[in-house]
């Protein structure tokens, strides 16, 4: 009779120090993402140089070939760590759907080509959203490792202003001198970094309330100073009021009513804003508020994106393919208006330009998934009990609303407005499905 094969045993310690090490790595990876998503890939580039075809070219060429990489990194370390449950839960109809508007979009481009690549950018950041998301095995995991992150990078910000003022701070001496002095750090425009930042600070505040109080009070305190540094009246005001609805709200224990005063908010900002190109009463009403009440001349540039839309309704003009376009550009200039539409990158308004971009069917669908299901997924998030990481995702949505009605962001590639846009629906969308408290895998 022969003798039973010795079997092979694996010592307990290991066992931890192999779990350890991955919760570790999980943790890194994630803070990193993070770290990229707010950072770029093209971190203090300054005034750059306007019609300089190869900054432009190399810029191109980082942003493909770097984030191809990350995702594929984000993506392969899922499918190593996550557990299987989870990234089926994190595949959403909805971002289906939007994703196939996009796409349908490209159609109707005028080099469907370059549209296309310009949406697969798009779909591989957000790999990199939901790598950030879902690799940390807790919430708390997750606290820790992008409370490191995000404080790395609000202090190297700091450092520029000093070793990088010509990057870090609009200067006199480019294409808008009136911002002179303003902050924009590691970002193109103080119009950027304002609201980038301000995402920032509410992380501050989720970090403070999650358990890492030194951290993310740091956080909070120095993202604040930095987006009152950005001379950005508007995103200083929104800051607050976000800030405010979402925090009153948990303090009543009543989500429904942070809704209900958030949509009334939206309502008002939008007929304060836009609305002033359909309405005389509304364009008084907001000069009797405010100093400019052409939000520095973005009411000429709403006019033409109405227009615009009315002209193709139904299925758009395609993805990155009306602003700065062959027809565009091929345009007489327009002296009496406050800006030459020629030169404008976007609507200033994420609403419009979606509507512009994919049809008012198409748009309106994007816009519903990117700003009221979150609101669905909070509710259903605060029923399940989850609360702290729900309520900064739903301030980032919140404030991005807001933001929303002068710059525009969704779907643009791998912008950090957007990216982070993206993250907070995500993470709604998690929280509404999922205990985040407790170790994933």
């Amino acid at each position: 009779m022969s003798a039973a094969p010795a079997r092979i045993s694996i010592p307990q310690p290991l066992d931890d120090r192999m779990v350890r090490l991955i919760r570790s790595l999980a943790m890194l990876l994630s803070g990193f993402g993070l770290f990229i998503m707010v950072l770029t890939l093209n971190p203090f580039q300054g005034d750059g140089a306007p019609g300089d075809p190869n900054s432009t070219s190399t810029a191109n060429v980082v942003n493909q070939i770097g984030y191809l990489g990350l995702g594929g990194l984000s993506l392969f370390s899922m499918m190593s760590i996550v557990e299987p449950k989870v990234l089926g839960r994190l595949v959403s109809p909805s971002w289906l759907v939007l994703f196939g508007i996009a796409y349908f979009s490209c159609l109707q481009s005028y080099d469907p080509t370059a549209s296309a690549r310009g949406v697969t950018l798009s779909l591989v950041a957000m790999t990199i959203v939901a790598g950030v998301l879902t690799l940390p095995r807790s919430e708390k995991d997750f606290a820790e490792a992008a409370a490191n992150a995000v404080l790395l990078l609000i202090l190297i910000n700091y450092a520029a202003l000093v070793l990088l003022p010509q990057q870090a701070i609009h200067q006199a001496t480019s294409a808008e001198a009136w911002h002179a002095g303003f902050w924009r750090g590691h970002l193109s425009h103080k119009n950027v970094t304002a609201p980038v930042f301000s995402v920032l600070a509410m992380f501050g505040i989720y970090c403070f309330r999650a358990g890492a109080r030194r951290r993310g009070a740091a956080i909070a305190l120095l993202a604040i100073l930095f987006v009152l540094h950005t001379g950005s009246k508007t995103t200083i005001g929104f800051l607050p009021l976000a800030i405010g609805i979402v925090l009153g709200g948990r303090a009543v224990r009543s989500p429904g009513l942070m809704i209900a005063v958030h949509l009334i908010f939206a309502v008002v900002i939008g007929c304060l804003t836009v609305g002033t190109i359909y309405s005389p009463a509304l364009q008084a009403a907001t000069a009797a508020i405010l100093e400019d009440y052409t939000f520095t001349g973005r009411d000429a540039i709403w006019e033409f994106a109405s227009d615009s839309i009315a002209a193709n309704p139904w299925y758009g003009h395609g993805f990155a393919s009306f602003w700065q376009s062959p027809v565009i550009m091929a345009m007489e200039a327009n002296f009496e208006a406050s800006w030459d539409v020629r030169g404008i990158i976007s609507a200033h308004n994420t609403f419009l330009d979606a509507l512009l971009t994919y049809g008012i069917p198409g748009g309106s669908i994007i816009l519903a998934v990117l700003f009221l299901k979150p609101l669905v997924d909070y509710a259903r998030a605060s029923r399940r009990g989850s609360s702290n990481f729900a309520d900064f995702c739903v301030m980032v949505i919140v404030f991005m609303t807001y933001n929303g009605m002068l710059e525009s962001f969704i779907l643009n590639r791998a912008d950090p407005q957007w990216m982070l846009t993206a993250f907070a629906v995500f993470g709604l969308g998690m929280a509404a499905r999922l205990d985040l408290r407790q170790a994933k895998s």
